[in-house]
C-alpha cells in the first residue's frame, strides 16, 4: 500500500518509492537523503502536523508538511 509521508502515523515505517516535485525542492530532498529505496521511520509530529521528524539513513531529519507530501512510500509496518 502506497502512502504519502505526511499521512503516516507516529511509529510507522516505510520504503520510499517515489519523490515528486520539481526543481530546487526535489533537489533539496535528494540532498538530504530522501531518495527512492531509503527506509523512513516517523518519530514525531508537531501538534498541528507541521513539521514532522523522521529517521532516515541513520539520522533525524525534520521536514515541513509541504515537503513530506511529495514523498510516496510503501508502508512496512508500525513499531
Amino acid at each position: 500500500m502506497l502512502k504519502r509521508l505526511d499521512e503516516f502515523k507516529i511509529g510507522e515505517t516505510g520504503l520510499i518509492k517515489k519523490v515528486e516535485g520539481e526543481g530546487r525542492l526535489r533537489r533539496r530532498l535528494f540532498d538530504m537523503g530522501v531518495t527512492p529505496g531509503a527506509t523512513v521511520y516517523l518519530r514525531k509530529k508537531a501538534p498541528l502536523g507541521d513539521p514532522l521528524e523522521v529517521t532516515i539513513r541513520g539520522y533525524e531529519l525534520t521536514l515541513r508538511k509541504s515537503e513530506a507530501c511529495l514523498v510516496l512510500l510503501e508502508v512496512k509496518g508500525v513499531d
